[in-house]
């Protein structure tokens, strides 16, 4: 199976730049480029910050963009979004608490997209209702799962990074200790950083978003880099996971080594 991971498109009113990039233009040329590429793919997952101010109007942008794209594609929320402004325009995201969280079939297993959002900050929370939504769906399917989410669920050691991430993540990781045999890994988003690593035994990545990227600066600051624009390809097979990231924002020569002397 083929998946793609989009994160961090953060959409806003056409012809705004964010750090000098046009968001709108990018995510264009990042579908433009999933099509050329990967149009075998089974499913996309666009893992939050769909918005950059969590604005109606891009949501019914995004809407009406994606609906007739090819390959299916699910969402998650992040910080940048606004959980009832998004839901207004895409319901069929809801779970039965109100959360933007969701499950969805693929031939592999089975998707499980997390809401964690929290209002009025940028930091990540997964509450006692998510987590028993989540402890549920792990329990009564026998899996495999794959898991998105938006805010990073391990620390990065970077200090302001780590002051937006995953608020619960201690409790969010005891969930996954307890059904890791059953997740075969996590995709996240929200850092614009390449990470990858583990939670609770279950092995995790991320990536830069479609638009601006973040340097890895063990430092009290967060930064902004030009780095090229990307998005992911999963390749699932019964006994590997494999993800790339795809910078279709590279600009530079991409060479043979069969031209080379």
């Amino acid at each position: 199976m083929k998946l793609i991971h989009m994160s961090d498109i953060h959409l806003t009113t056409p012809g705004k730049t964010i750090f000098g990039r046009d968001p709108l233009q990018n995510f264009e040329r990042a579908l433009e480029h999933v099509l050329a590429d990967h149009r075998d793919a089974e499913l996309m997952v666009i893992s939050g910050d769909l918005s950059d101010i969590g604005d109606l109007a891009d949501y019914q942008l995004l809407r009406q963009r994606l609906s007739g794209f090819p390959i299916p594609v699910r969402l998650c929320i992040g910080n940048h979004d606004h959980r009832e402004t998004f839901l207004g325009v895409f319901p069929e995201c809801a779970d039965a608490d109100g959360f933007a969280q969701g499950v969805h079939d693929t031939s592999v297993g089975r998707v499980l997209l997390l809401d964690t959002y929290e209002p009025q900050t940028a930091a990540g929370s997964f509450c006692e209702t998510r987590r028993a939504w989540l402890e549920r769906q792990l329990s009564e399917h026998d899996g495999p799962f794959f898991l998105f989410m938006h805010h990073n669920p391990f620390p990065t050691h970077i200090g302001p990074v780590d002051r937006i991430g995953l608020l619960d993540g201690a409790a969010f990781r005891s969930i996954i200790a307890r059904h890791r045999s059953k997740i075969r890994h996590i995709f996240f988003g929200h850092c614009h950083m390449v990470l990858s690593g583990s939670v609770a035994g279950v092995p995790t990545t991320s990536l830069r978003g479609t638009n601006h990227a973040s340097y890895p600066v063990f430092a009290e600051v967060l930064t902004v880099a030009d780095l090229p624009e990307s998005y992911g390809v999963a390749f699932i097979g019964d006994d590997y996971v494999t993800v790339h990231m795809v910078e279709f924002g590279y600009r530079g020569e991409i060479i043979s080594e069969d031209a080379l002397d």
